[in-house]
């Protein structure tokens, strides 16, 4: 089904995103964590690309077996290292397995060497994978800004771009304050882009990650949960509730508000997607 479809239909949605392995061998058990997570009954799932592009089988496998349950996959499509015939390789490939939704993403600058200057921007490739066959194109947004942006003008101009090239619907980086959220699709709104957002929640449910998390993204983690990842630092198991409550907090809040498309970044645990989406049961109602 195409997941355009599914967010028009659907008020309320509740996704998960899970990762392919990084070797051939690890296929067997990122499909069996997968399917578990499917076997919530989310409104779709994401399988997330290989670093570089390097290893797009894998998602696909991914991607294969979450169809197999029933739930709908979505596979992410990365071209900032990649030719347009791999990419077209990797379409045709995705074609022949079944996929119809791809979610376009520019990727991560190479830390060494020059990027393959075939796509610069995911728009472009938003436009490539549409000549390439009827797909269902998801692209990703930044309620924060992009990094790279500079501004928030520019950020909604390159936004713009996307939605011109004919996005179906969009996916936002994660974010832990609900009101930079509202904020953006408010100025989404006045600029005239009226397409589904589905909001990015990851529970941070170990506080190591704090750090890493706001040095990957450059998402604003506010005092409240600054505060929670202190206190319960040196207790894992409490550390772990407090991130599912947050979380969880943090969904209710974004229903109550009129947001009904919710992405959940599970790191591949599914327990920490059955925790959240039973906390949810009578708000989300899944599997109907």
């Amino acid at each position: 089904m195409r997941i355009a479809s599914i967010l028009n239909e659907k008020e309320i949605t509740l996704s998960c995103e899970v990762f392919p392995p990084k070797h051939f061998d690890g296929i067997a058990q990122a499909s069996a964590v997968a399917q578990e997570i499917a076997g919530l009954h989310p409104s779709f799932m994401s399988v997330t690309y290989g670093a570089a592009g390097s290893t797009p089988g894998h998602t696909i496998a991914v991607a294969k077996a979450v169809a197999e349950t029933g739930v709908t996959p979505l596979c992410h499509l990365t071209c900032v290292q990649s030719t347009r015939e791999h990419v077209q390789h990797v379409l045709a490939d995705m074609k022949t397995a079944g996929m119809e939704n791809v979610l376009a993403l520019r990727g991560d600058l190479p830390k060494e060497g020059e990027p393959c200057h075939d796509f610069a921007y995911a728009a472009e490739l938003i436009d490539f994978i549409h000549q390439q066959g009827d797909f269902c194109v998801g692209a990703a947004c930044y309620p924060e800004g992009h990094p790279e942006s500079g501004s928030r003008a520019k950020d909604m101009d390159y936004l713009r771009r996307k939605v011109d090239a004919g996005v179906d619907f969009l996916t936002t980086q994660m974010f832990f304050d609900n009101g930079l959220l509202y904020n953006f699709l408010y100025r989404m709104q006045r600029a005239g882009m009226d397409i589904p957002v589905c909001a990015g929640i990851m529970p941070i449910c170990d506080a190591r990650q704090v750090a890493r998390v706001v040095k990957l993204s450059g998402s604003i983690m506010p005092p409240r949960f600054a505060a929670i990842a202190d206190r319960f630092a040196g207790d894992p198991q409490a550390m772990t509730q407090a991130g599912i409550a947050f979380a969880t907090e943090q969904i209710v809040d974004l229903v109550a508000n009129g947001v009904g498309h919710i992405h959940l970044y599970t790191m591949n645990k599914p327990w920490i997607a059955r925790a959240i989406v039973e906390n949810l049961s009578s708000i989300i109602k899944l599997g109907e």
